[in-house]
Parts: structure tokens; C-alpha cells; sequence
């Protein structure tokens, strides 16, 4: 037998699937006992027909070098899934909740009334110098007061079991077709293990997020047309693009074939002529999706698609101007934006944050940088993101004088010692440090996808999970330990 839970080495950190070396949690203990008796012919077996699923299913991710351009490689997947168990997840679910519901009202008043900012709960100045605050979306109110329709959130539980909340996605969140993706898989290779678990079904997402942008449409017609606005093939998501539009039976569109009229009414160009459009899937950056009002230069976009929204005669998801709250300093305020919008303390944590704009927060950032992750504020993506062990001598000198030059630009956190999760790495089970992505829908009411995309390091000492960097994901399985 290839898995012998007892070597398996908890190493006193956090791990998803094991109290202590050769004991699995409660809610893991079913699935334990099943990988306990595969022998490595079984293990290789089963991977193979995970693999075998990816690619006739063509789920694929692409990812650049300077050498050989782009290329598009297989979602790696491994088949060791990750176990929440219902009672943790409610709480998780209650969170996600109460923090989307924040921050759709914090980016409903910085576009109109600013009261967070004269009750001087949140800084003039950390608007002035947010890249994704934009003027042209004041006063515009979207339908319901709803900027943020489709969320993600990163979470991540140290190595005590604490969870946090790393980073709010609100401006084009990506992955969720690689969670639904992963649930299939799953059920295709592990069929009798999947039925000995209650597990909460992800595959109606499809459908919920298909009502959600129905509802959004301006016209109260019973089948709006609903588009998904793709920049191209060319672009890394393309995947997620074109899966999302087969799933809610959208068209798929780029700019050029949006033609908005003298009345502001958005149009379809198809064989057959023009068609009427009330709702888009907003998968292009707000600042290129009309080049009259954001970047001229653009040609992803269409030309008055803001005119055309401004009069509410389409509707956008998510609304251009939500990328206000993926500003990474907006983050370290979103406990206080929770408690002055809702009063309420938050239901999960924030990762301790040092705001570089302030003098003492600053003074510390740069004597400890080999000891911090530091983060552009107006970055979400992991480019430009600086781990402190990881940097040379001369790359935090360089650092220093950027921090120095333009202090709102960045941010500074600890770095949290993640929790583990067996891995299979080859045919040996192996510790990997882990996060989770998280998707929801915030319509008339919040709805969050029970499970979520897991990510793991592929290699033992990175914290790093997600796929550019060579992560490797897993199916996330919350159940109820009741059923077990």
C-alpha cells in the first residue's frame, strides 16, 4: 500500500485532512480509509483518468514566458480532495455574506455621497490615489444598488486553524469554471467514494448566476439577451470566458461585435443583422471597455457602452467602478467599512496590514522588509507581489525607493505560515500549504457557492497556490459530518 497515513508528518501546523499524523479529522476519516487501501497500480490508475478527464474536457489555463510567448497547458489537478465540514462552512458562508454586503454599500456611497469619507471613517486620499476610483461612474446608480454581482474571495488558515480573508476579488473575478470543473472530475473517477458523502452540490451555480443577470436586464422581457464580453482567445481566462457563456447559454462577444445606437440602445451584429442586448458579463477591464470614456486606445471595448448604461438602457456586470474595492489598501479598511455600514464586527479576519502612507507603519515596512509580503495597492494579481525571504539584497533597496517615492502605492503583511493538506505528488502522499478561492452572486440576495476553488503548493517550501506559479487544485467538498 502506498499511503500509510502514520508517515504522513502533521509537523504541528494546521492540516486540512489530519488532527495528527495517521488520525484523520472526523469528516475525512471515510475518505482515508478508501486512499488506505489503493496500491500504487490503483493511485496511478485513478490519476490517470483524472488527467484523462482535464484534457477530454480541454480545461486549460495559459501562461507566458519571455522565451515561447504564451502557452496553454492543462489544469493541473490532483485527486486528494479538500473537506470542510458544514458547520465550519456556515460560518465561512455567513462571512462572505457580511463582507460583499459591505462593500456593496461602501462602492454605492464613493459614488455618490461619500458619507464614510466625511464621517472620516475612510481617507480622502486613499481614494485620490486609488487607479480604480473613477470619476465618470459618479452619480450612476446600477439596479438595486448593486456594483459587485460576481465575487471572489482568497482565504487562507494559518498554521493554528484561524482563517483569513487575503484579498477581495470584485472587478473580474476569475477560476469559477475550474471549481465546477473539478467537482465533475471527481465524480467521474471517485463515484463510489463521492456517494459516501452528503456533499454540497456546486453545479447550480450556472443557473443562479444565469437568474442573477437575467434579473439585472433593463427590459422586463421574459428571455433577455445576455452576453459575455470576452477582450479575445488570446487572454489568459479565455477558457473560463467561453465555458461561463456555453453554461448560461449567452453568446460569446468581443468589443467589435457591440454597436451602440444614437439612442443609446446596445446592439448584437450576428448574420441575421442586429440584435438587442440587455445584459453584459463584463469580462473586459473597466478602463478599456469604452475607449469615450476610459482609454481612448482601446479596442476591446464599445464605443458608448457607458452612455448607454448611464441612461439605463443595458446593464453591466460587474458595474465598471467596482474595482474601487479591489484597491489593496481598501482592503486593510474593510473591517471598519463592515462595522460603520452594518455594525457588526467582521465574521472573519483580515491579515494584519501595515498602511505604507502612514509614517510609523512605514518606518517599520522598511526595516523588516526580508521579513514581509509587500503588495502594490492597486494590484490584485500576484505580479508585482514581493516576499521578503525570497528577494535579493538589491531587490529590496529597489523597494525601498519606490515605498519612499509613492507610499499609497503599497502595503505590507506578515507572512502567515499556512495550513497543509495531503498532496499526492507522484505516488507519494506529501504535505502542501493551501488557500481557497471563493465565488458568490450578490443579487436580491447574497449566494455563496458551497466549496470553492482549492489551491496547493506544488513544491514543499512555497506559499504560493495558485496555477501560474505551479500550483496544482483540488475539488472542495463541504459535507455534514452527521451524514458520515
Amino acid at each position: 500500500m502506498s499511503i500509510r497515513w502514520g508517515s504522513y508528518k502533521v509537523k504541528g501546523i494546521y492540516d486540512e485532512l489530519m488532527r495528527v499524523s495517521g488520525k484523520p479529522r472526523e469528516a475525512a476519516k471515510p475518505l482515508c480509509d478508501f486512499l488506505r487501501t489503493l496500491t500504487d497500480k490503483e493511485i496511478s490508475e485513478y490519476k490517470s483518468a483524472a488527467n484523462l478527464a482535464t484534457h477530454v474536457t480541454g480545461v486549460t489555463f495559459t501562461v507566458y514566458n519571455q522565451e515561447e510567448g504564451s502557452l496553454e497547458r492543462v489544469w493541473p489537478f490532483d485527486i486528494i480532495p479538500r473537506i470542510i465540514a458544514s458547520t465550519e462552512w456556515h460560518t465561512i458562508e455567513s462571512a462572505v455574506t457580511q463582507r460583499i454586503n459591505a462593500l456593496n454599500l461602501f462602492i454605492h456611497d464613493i459614488y455618490h455621497d461619500q458619507k464614510i469619507i466625511k464621517d472620516k471613517v475612510f481617507p480622502l486620499d486613499v481614494l485620490k490615489h486609488s487607479a480604480n476610483f473613477h470619476e465618470q461612474c459618479i452619480g450612476i446608480t446600477p439596479a438595486n444598488n448593486i456594483w459587485a454581482h460576481i465575487c471572489g474571495l482568497d482565504l487562507v488558515r494559518d498554521n493554528q486553524g484561524s482563517l483569513y480573508v487575503t484579498e477581495d476579488n470584485l472587478r473580474i473575478p476569475a477560476d469559477v469554471s475550474y471549481m465546477l470543473e473539478n467537482r465533475l472530475v471527481m465524480q467521474r473517477v471517485f463515484p463510489d467514494i463521492y456517494a459516501e458523502y452528503n456533499i454540497l452540490p456546486v453545479d447550480n451555480y450556472a443557473s443562479q448566476l444565469h437568474a442573477m443577470l437575467a434579473a439585472l436586464s433593463p427590459r422586463k422581457t421574459a428571455r433577455p439577451v445576455i452576453v459575455v464580453l470576452t477582450p479575445g482567445s488570446h487572454y489568459a481566462t479565455y477558457f473560463e470566458h467561453s465555458y461561463l457563456a456555453q453554461q448560461i447559454g449567452a453568446e460569446l462577444v468581443e468589443g467589435r461585435d457591440l454597436y451602440v445606437d444614437g439612442d443609446n440602445i446596445v446592439y448584437m451584429r450576428t448574420i441575421d443583422g442586429f440584435t438587442r442586448i440587455d445584459v453584459v458579463y463584463r469580462c473586459v477591464d473597466e478602463v478599456l471597455i469604452d475607449p469615450e470614456v476610459f482609454n481612448p486606445d482601446s479596442t476591446l471595448g464599445v464605443p458608448g457602452l457607458m452612455r448607454a448604461w448611464r441612461t439605463g438602457n443595458i446593464a453591466l456586470a460587474n458595474a465598471p467602478g467596482t474595482g474601487i474595492a479591489d484597491n489593496n489598501t481598501v482592503y486593510s479598511y474593510v473591517p471598519a467599512i463592515i462595522k460603520y455600514y452594518l455594525d457588526e464586527e467582521p465574521k472573519i479576519n483580515n491579515v494584519e496590514t501595515y498602511r505604507c502612507f502612514n509614517k510609523s507603519d512605514r518606518e517599520y515596512v522598511l526595516a523588516n522588509l526580508e521579513n514581509l509580503i509587500v503588495k502594490p495597492a492597486n494590484i490584485t494579481e500576484d505580479c508585482g507581489i514581493f516576499i521578503g525571504p525570497q528577494a535579493s539584497r538589491a531587490q529590496c533597496n529597489s523597494l525601498k525607493r519606490l515605498i519612499k517615492n509613492d507610499p499609497y502605492n503599497y502595503i505590507a503583511q506578515p507572512i502567515l505560515d499556512l495550513s497543509t493538506t495531503p498532496t499526492l505528488i507522484g505516488n507519494r502522499v506529501e504535505t502542501r500549504h493551501l488557500d481557497l478561492k471563493l465565488f458568490a452572486l450578490a443579487g436580491n440576495k447574497v449566494q455563496v457557492t458551497p466549496g470553492g476553488l482549492t489551491r496547493a503548493a506544488l513544491s514543499s517550501d512555497s506559499l504560493a497556490a495558485n496555477s501560474v506559479q505551479h500550483g496544482i487544485s483540488k475539488d472542495t467538498w463541504i459535507v455534514d459530518l452527521e451524514d458520515i
